[in-house]
């Protein structure tokens, strides 16, 4: 940040994607958190260009034009405009000396560009300098890291398998909209075709999220994998099948976890109580288990069903609920911010 004395009031920052799905979250958060409306802009594409949009319960912001807004005049940029939109103007604004919180995949694969899950390796922060960009994680893998970090830390994590049930607001507001007529469409007998989605999704299961690779994983799947060996360990394997479900908010996953040596449920379940960014729902009642509905409108991932894997002696098995607009997106993004704000802090005691 240009001047490292900047804190949350006085932070000048843009907000691009400011009217799509983890755009309008990313506003409703920095709100949340005690960030400045007076500093913050709404960006958004030429045919958002002059839309209000608001900022908690108080302020309204109007949209601005992405293609000539002057990022030298703000200190960081939350992006979530889609990929080949970041690809453009993400280096753009970070040669500028605005620093770029990526939402989108298209920087995660690139090893001068950390990869944040705060909980799991804030420690990565110092690594923007590289190219003013960070990158925020998929929203599917960053739930099971922050689950997997604290277990990881006191016993390795050698393989882990994954099936994931994920929202559709993960696909955009289109596939949200797709959603709800199609719903409709069933009870008047008028089938809506799929365009969003590659099926249709009411009533309906879809196991493909990213285009299929010669491997036969999709894409998601193959992020998954490459994104939790750069913020938890290149050592360890995972596999997963990634199924977009007919809920609007919330992704789950089922986690089946090898570690290097038995792991008793009991301590398991005392190490993942205490840990940050988790709420541990089963420890006294197996009943107790989270769903998207208690997920969604909540920053913790909510962890349940925990038990010994009875096919593996070195085994664990979970399940993960959480609300992928905020922790899976908007709110890690933010979090990464904050954790910026405090490397900034350090450097200046230093």
């Amino acid at each position: 940040m240009r001047n490292s004395n900047l804190d949350k009031s006085t932070l000048k920052i843009a907000v691009v994607g400011a009217t799509g799905n983890v755009g309008r979250m990313m506003l409703n958060i920095l709100a949340e958190r005690g960030f400045n409306s007076s500093q913050v802009r709404a960006v958004a594409s030429e045919k958002s260009a002059g839309k209000k949009i608001s900022f908690g319960d108080d302020a309204i912001l109007l949209v601005e034009d992405l293609s000539t807004f002057d990022f030298s005049k703000v200190d960081v940029g939350l992006f979530s405009p889609g990929s080949k939109v970041s690809a453009e103007f993400a280096p753009q604004a970070a040669a500028k000396g605005c620093i770029v919180i990526d939402n989108t995949s298209y920087f995660r694969d690139d090893p001068e560009i950390p990869l944040i899950i705060p909980e799991v390796n804030g420690q990565d922060i110092s690594k923007y300098k590289n190219k003013n960009i960070i990158a925020n994680p998929n929203c599917a893998l960053a739930p099971i890291a922050v689950s997997l970090k604290p277990l990881h830390d006191k016993n390795p994590v050698k393989r882990v398998v994954v099936s994931t049930y994920q929202s559709v607001s993960g696909a955009g507001k289109a596939a949200m909209e797709e959603l709800d007529l199609q719903t409709k469409s069933l009870f008047t007998g008028t089938p809506m075709p799929a365009e969003a989605l590659p099926r249709p999704i009411a009533h309906n299961l879809i196991p493909h999220i990213g285009e299929f690779e010669e491997s036969g994983y999709t894409g998601e799947e193959a992020k998954m994998r490459e994104e939790l060996k750069k913020v938890l360990d290149a050592s360890i394997e995972l596999s997963s099948t990634c199924v977009r479900v007919p809920v609007f908010v919330g992704h789950c996953s089922s986690v089946h976890v090898e570690f290097e040596k038995p792991f008793p449920v009991s301590e398991a379940l005392e190490i993942l109580t205490d840990a940050a960014g988790v709420q541990v729902m089963d420890a006294d009642d197996p009943m107790d288990y989270a769903t998207p509905l208690d997920a969604a409108g909540h920053d913790d991932v909510f962890i349940s069903r925990l038990r010994k894997d009875v096919s593996h002696p070195n085994g664990l098995v979970f399940w993960t609920a959480s609300d992928n607009l905020r922790k899976g997106a908007a709110l890690n993004a933010v979090q990464i911010l904050e954790l910026l704000i405090e490397y900034q802090g350090k450097q200046r005691a230093a």
